[in-house]
């Protein structure tokens, strides 16, 4: 997958595209490139993809913007695994966000993409104040020679019955702790990535070492105890791609053992042996579901004990 910051100067007429934030690379935005990228393979054409980096709604409110599902190291990533030739990545500038829908589709389509085909799903809004919507492409594309396909919306079931997928209703999902429903509409466990810091030392004196994260700007689930599985690595771009996984407990909250209280504190205890020195190190955390919350235990005996079962349930629901 070639990334390119500019329309300017693309020479690959006739491509099959397709555009959106692509927050998450969830099942409803997969069902979307799966359906674009037959389209391509049928007229023999590449298939291109433009997102923006930071989301528009930042730029425009950043106090009331939505919490980063994917940051763009790892959205790229998972675009390219779905096939995607070329990647548009813009910058959201005020200029940009001015742009009225036909100013867009004569920026970004008539004047340099020059699509055949435009694929968007039902809820495709563009233009400034999201004015523009599938109806108004449809009739851009009559008037300038793209076909417009529209996807229908994904629904899936989950704990709670049928769910349509949106990047809003994953998020909401991540933020109750509903790690498990999450992954079903992302199609794989929701990953928080950042760098590994110094802890206070307190899971080291109990037997249960932890890697503390710095995380990215990212979703951070709600407080709580999960299973799931880290991977290690040099960068954030390793950990995002890496598929080395290993199991572990995580621990998200503030320390509130023995009356105290202080910053969110994120934590993993991995399940293994030899772990070594990870300070300085990047991690990511897939989170695979929730084992209970956050209590409060009054001797160290009792927290021991819990930390015990939990890691022993965590190995039944990781299969290790």
């Amino acid at each position: 997958m070639k990334i390119l910051e500019t329309v300017k100067d693309f020479d690959q007429k006739g491509v099959v595209l397709t555009i959106g934030n692509f927050d998450g690379v969830h099942l409803g935005h997969i069902e979307i490139l799966s359906i674009a990228k037959k389209l391509a393979e049928q007229k023999k054409t590449s298939l291109a993809a433009m997102t923006f980096d930071p989301h528009p709604a930042y730029s425009l409110h950043p106090q009331k913007s939505p919490e980063v599902l994917t940051p763009l190291v790892l959205k790229t990533l998972l675009l390219a695994e779905c096939g995607i030739d070329y990647l548009f990545v813009l910058k959201s500038s005020w200029e940009f966000l001015r742009l009225s829908p036909q100013e867009f589709v004569e920026e970004f389509l008539i004047k340099t993409i020059r699509p055949s085909i435009v694929v968007e799903g039902t809820n495709f809004n563009f233009g400034c104040r999201r004015s523009g919507n599938v109806g108004t492409l449809q009739q851009f594309g009559k008037e300038n020679g793209f076909e417009v396909k529209v996807v229908p919306t994904k629904q899936i079931e989950v704990s709670a019955g049928t769910l349509t997928i949106s990047s809003t209703a994953v998020r909401q999902m991540i933020s109750d702790g509903n790690v498990a429903d999450a992954a079903i509409a992302l199609a794989r466990p929701y990953r928080l990535a950042g760098h590994i810091v110094s802890g206070q030392g307190r899971g080291r004196q109990l037997g249960f070492p932890t890697a503390n994260m710095n995380p990215m700007k990212q979703i951070i689930p709600a407080e709580g105890v999960y299973a799931g599985s880290v991977e290690i690595g040099q960068s954030d771009e390793e950990v995002c791609s890496s598929m080395n996984r290993t199991p572990s407990v995580f621990s998200i909250g503030r320390p509130k053992n023995y009356g105290n209280s202080g910053p969110l504190m994120i934590e993993a205890h991995l399940l293994t042996k030899n772990v070594g020195d990870l300070y300085g190190k990047w991690m990511a955390m897939d989170f695979v579901n929730r084992l209970r919350d956050r209590q409060v235990f009054k001797t160290d005996i009792s927290l021991m004990a819990q930390i015990t079962k939990d890691c022993e349930r965590a190995r039944q629901i990781l299969g290790c």
